[in-house]
């Protein structure tokens, strides 16, 4: 089995991580970032492996579901870093402003409850720059979000690749 045949999704994925932790870039990160880097790693396996330049949808769908899973985990753990660091991140900082947003809508005990384990999470990260239930929480939705945009990136690459290469 070949060494490299997974490291341009594994290398692809690192760097859409590290462009998804520069503010301002954060924004795209799942809907531009991630979807470019799965292409980036098709151009990249093509050149290391000599792979042929057409692309099968059973290899796009692995590329795109690994590349997604190493940018939402490095993604993640550069978050949780720099929140250690730091002692906040944005969910810190933008809780003030949801809470008046969400207590606008009345939604009743329900979110008093929520708002309760927003607070503590808050407090959590401000006094010891780590909260275990905001680590799961952004580990789930970044990988749930990275995956689906790492797949239809690489469908998307599959089927430009595919064309250029007719």
């Amino acid at each position: 089995m070949n060494k490299n045949r997974y490291m341009p999704t594994l290398v692809c994925g690192f760097s859409a991580a590290v462009l998804t932790t520069i503010p301002g870039i954060k924004t795209f990160g799942c809907c531009v970032i991630v979807p470019v880097a799965v292409w980036f790693a098709f151009i990249l396996d093509h050149r290391i492996n000599k792979t042929e330049p057409t692309i099968s949808t059973n290899k796009a769908f692995i590329f795109g579901i690994l590349t997604g899973l190493f940018a939402a985990l490095f993604t993640t753990l550069f978050d949780i870093i720099i929140t250690l660091i730091t002692h906040s991140n944005d969910f810190v900082e933008s809780l003030p402003q949801t809470e008046s947003a969400m207590r606008s809508l009345n939604l009743g005990e329900i979110w008093e409850q929520t708002l309760t384990i927003l607070k503590s999470m808050s407090k959590e990260i401000t006094s010891n720059g780590f909260s275990l239930f905001y680590t799961i929480g952004t580990l789930f939705s970044n990988i749930i979000i990275d995956i689906i945009f790492g797949i239809l990136g690489g469908l998307l690459a599959m089927v430009l690749q595919n064309k250029k290469a007719k």
